[in-house]
């Protein structure tokens, strides 16, 4: 029988790994503290590794850990030691994009399931079975493959070696994150996990006598650079590209023969995580109940606007690269609604107003009468009027001002420990 495809969420810390479990994932990727290609994320130390893996076995969900930088030779001993944790941890995957990283785990750790990264590039069925008779698991196809060459890679690689794909989130400029721009600009090594994102930011232009085009970057002390470069409404930029969104697509995914939709975003938000998650999750669910009349509903798209993004596209699914170069035409982030606040306590039982008391931790300053929603697993945003804002002490306030304040908040639908108090207007 068919497995059905996974929901790969961003686990960039503890908070976001338990949004993502709450809202949907079938699977996470993490990192530890080293050797990981997203060290902003924050990431797991060793002890939280142990309890992220309990955590999510504990709920059916699976823990695939990275270690998809590119070491240098003397990063090998302790990445020996790493690889054997993880073993013993029993994290289910490792995620890994260096033959030598690959040989490492085969070794010390051979029962260990290996996933090939998107950073190996691979964009042919050869690549795949090659990683196959290695010993991989699974591999994540390069970002710049479309739907059929795809089908065409699934048509020739052995039925159980399973294919992986990006479906929502930040695509690289560089072929499938192989790039040198942040080591140019700021010594920060991309293939580290330290990228400084040298193509999201925002350029000005510089005189010079040669008549060549040069750039000098708007908020950093960067050196200008000879480029080629198009201005557009006063800012300047010439490789940002857009996020992926395959949200109006989910029918095309699930007849792909992919067998992990995955989502960007490890140094993204808890809110993104949880949001994206749960979207995907209620589409992908949707489409599975009754695929012959399934539509893409709106307000998954609205959903998916309410999170951090850049200009959304289908990356190269439909395109190949040569014919769209999948770069933004604005600059800049499309803002997302404000985190309020997560509910940690919450009433079963409606008072006699039919509205439902729940206490809050607080994220951003909440203020009486500020219209909000209420984000939970399987529901699009639910409004309603914050008019009954207290205390702990159950006196009225006019404003929740502080961080990590907690407050009360009667709400006009139950309320589950760990729903997301967010802003109702785009701030």
């Amino acid at each position: 029988m068919k497995t059905k495809p996974e929901l790969l969420s961003p686990a960039g810390n503890p908070e976001k790994l338990k949004a993502a479990v709450m809202y949907g994932a079938d699977a996470v990727y993490l990192a530890g503290k080293m050797f990981g290609m997203r060290a902003a994320s924050g990431n797991f130390t060793d002890e939280e590794l142990e309890w992220a893996v309990q955590y999510c076995h504990s709920r059916g969900v699976k823990v695939y850990v990275t270690l998809n930088v590119m070491p240098r030779t003397a990063e090998y001993s302790a990445l020996t030691k790493y690889v054997t944790f993880l073993r013993d941890l029993g994290a289910d995957a490792v995620i890994v994009g260096d033959l030598g990283v690959f040989s490492l785990v085969r070794e010390v750790a051979p029962n260990l399931d290996i996933h090939i990264s998107t950073q190996a590039s691979a964009v042919s069925a050869a690549s795949c079975n090659m990683w196959y008779k290695l010993g991989a698991k699974r591999v994540v196809l390069a970002r710049e493959l479309t739907f059929r060459e795809i089908l065409d890679i699934k048509r020739n690689i052995p039925e159980d070696l399973e294919l992986e794909a990006f479906v929502h989130g930040a695509m690289c400029i560089s072929y499938s994150g192989r790039c040198l721009l942040s080591n140019y600009f700021t010594g920060r090594d991309a293939n580290h996990g330290t990228c400084a994102q040298s193509c999201r930011w925002v350029y000005s232009p510089v005189a010079d006598p040669a008549k060549e085009i040069n750039l000098s970057e708007t908020n950093r002390p960067a050196p200008a650079v000879a480029v080629a470069a198009v201005e557009d409404g006063g800012d300047t930029f010439f490789m940002s590209s857009r996020d992926t969104s395959m949200i109006e697509h989910i029918r095309e995914l699930e007849e792909s023969g992919i067998a992990s939709y995955k989502i960007e975003g490890r140094v993204k938000s808890a809110y993104y995580t949880a949001v994206v998650t749960n979207t995907y999750r209620m589409a992908i669910d949707e489409y599975r109940r009754d695929p012959a009349s399934y539509v893409t509903r709106r307000e998954w798209i609205d959903e998916l606007d309410s999170v951090s993004h850049r200009e959304y596209g289908t990356g190269f699914y439909f395109t190949p690269p040569h014919e769209d170069a999948n770069t933004v035409t604005q600059h800049g982030y499309i803002r997302e609604k404000a985190y309020i606040a997560t509910a940690v306590e919450t009433s079963l039982e409606a008072d006699a107003d039919g509205l439902y008391d729940c206490r809050f931790i607080e994220r951003n300053k909440l203020v009486r009468g500020e219209r909000v929603e209420m984000i939970s697993p399987g529901k699009i945003g639910r409004g309603f009027i914050a008019d009954t804002l207290r205390n702990e002490k159950g006196e009225d306030i006019e404003s929740a001002p502080h961080p990590g304040m907690i407050f009360r908040l009667k709400v006009p639908f139950p309320v589950m420990e760990g729903d997301i108090l967010r802003g109702g207007e785009v701030r």
